[in-house]
């Protein structure tokens, strides 16, 4: 049980957020850049109200991301990861951040009403643009996850792998890094393939994947692989979609192939891990029907749809749990 200071010190933690979202709204990281500069000079070149301008800045100074020498600002060695301009930005990330506050903000009226009663859905991804800046910062944030969850699996046996929903192919290039043999079919929207197909050849693996366009909840999964992956895709769908899902994924695999599900997973009870029961609230708000799960309920959608011996891999704190199960094998006579 938390202590009462650590409660409100809980609640306060909303003036921090927003301090550091809004200095990604305004793009200061970018704007201070390399450069030594005062509050004036930047409020004078972007039009900001100065005195407003200062009193976030030097709370920034406070949270470790600016130094402040004679009334002058300047990154630091954490903060220049933010500015748009540096080649590992994860600026879109902080700006991802920043579109679920409006969303939060209506979680009292879903707990008291239900679902549906929050703001008009948008998303991050809503331009090409805004989707190239989104997707290439979870490819940054999520390259040493996926390497060591690639290298937590023994998939030797294996011969083609399916990426479903695979974005810019930071799973497909970690899984094809560790297993030589192995090749791959990665699967997402038109508008996603061709960043995929730059980040697959700028790592030296095109040759490894075929890239197929297509929209998994409306069209049928390329067929001919003995392995599926559906990475982070789980917790946007309800169960139901799940299950239609998993259906098309039974169905594409080769008998005996295995699906591979990287997500949340949660106790039974839903309170552990901490992450996942956040994350349970981002996708009441967020999605129509999205959630996380317990490996019961996963288990159970995967019989449904006709998958066996689901198993829990991987058990973790963060998005790191890998389920598996296997599609029948085909009957000798």
């Amino acid at each position: 049980m938390e202590r009462k200071e650590d409660i409100m010190e809980a609640a306060r933690g909303f003036m921090r957020s927003r301090i550091i979202l809004t200095a990604a709204e305004l793009d200061l990281f970018t704007i201070i850049g390399d450069s030594l500069v005062s509050a004036e000079k930047i409020a004078a070149g972007s039009g900001f109200d100065r005195r407003a301008l200062e009193r976030v800045l030097d709370c920034l100074v406070t949270f470790g991301l600016l130094l402040k020498e004679e009334g002058a600002y300047s990154l630091t060695d954490e903060s220049v990861r933010y500015s748009s301009k540096h080649p590992a930005s994860v600026l879109p990330m902080l700006l991802h951040m920043s579109h679920l506050w409006p969303r939060w903000s209506d979680l009292t009226e879903i707990v008291r009403k239900g679902p549906g009663h929050q703001r008009k859905p948008g998303g991050p991804m809503e331009d090409t643009e805004s989707r190239r800046a989104f997707i290439g910062a979870m490819h940054v944030v999520a390259r040493t996850l996926s390497e060591e969850i690639a290298g937590s699996l023994e998939l030797s046996g294996y011969r083609k792998m399916l990426d479903i929903g695979g974005g810019s192919g930071t799973y497909t290039i970690a899984f094809l890094k560790r297993n030589p043999p192995l090749k791959a079919i990665l699967f997402d929207l038109q508008e996603v393939i061709p960043m995929a197909r730059e980040r697959l050849s700028s790592e030296g693996l095109l040759d490894r994947v075929e890239l197929a366009a297509g929209d998994f909840y409306a069209d049928d999964l390329p067929a001919g692989c003995d392995l599926a992956l559906l990475s982070a895709i789980i917790h946007q769908n309800s169960r139901q979609q799940n299950q239609e899902l998993f259906r098309k994924a039974y169905l594409a695999l080769d008998p005996g192939g295995m699906l591979l599900i990287r997500d949340h997973i949660m106790n039974e009870q839903r309170t552990w891990p901490p992450d996942g029961t956040l994350f349970s609230i981002n996708m009441l708000v967020m999605t129509p029907g999205g959630g996380t799960y317990s490996f019961h309920e996963v288990a159970q959608d995967l019989e449904n749809a006709g998958f066996i011996d689901a198993r829990l891999i991987r058990s973790g704190e963060k998005m790191d749990c890998i389920v598996g199960a296997i599609k029948k094998p085909r009957l000798n006579r």
